[in-house]
């Protein structure tokens, strides 16, 4: 909110990138309370993959958010393991897979969420 007001209330912004979705929701809010349109005229990208997210999206106030793999460490300690046991080198990028969201593919993304414990 700061940030906006501080940045000719909005105007000089064209994108927000948070690092998580919970982030992005309270950019939205501060974006609409400077009487701006949050997905329009700043572009929304963030991190999880959460329902709330989705329901942004699907409103036209979020235009993406990527959820991280919750086994992002499965390969990175196979790596550690084969170093500490048998000096293996690992590679210089280990990449792991990760998922965006668009939205598209919010209301189905959203339905799947349904009984995640969200």
């Amino acid at each position: 909110e700061s940030f906006i007001k501080a940045e000719s209330n909005g105007k000089n912004i064209c994108a927000v990138y948070a690092h998580n979705d919970d982030m992005a929701i309270g950019a939205i809010q501060a974006i609409k309370e400077a009487g701006l349109k949050p997905g329009v005229d700043i572009k929304i990208v963030s991190i999880d993959g959460v329902p709330d997210i989705f329901k942004a999206m699907m409103s036209g106030e979020s235009n993406a958010s990527v959820e991280l793999t919750p086994n992002m460490a499965g390969p990175a300690f196979d790596a550690l393991h084969d170093y500490l046991n048998n000096g293996t080198l690992p590679p210089k990028h280990i990449v792991t897979e990760s998922k965006l969201f668009l939205p598209d593919s919010a209301k189905t993304e959203l339905a799947l969420k349904k009984d995640m414990g969200y």
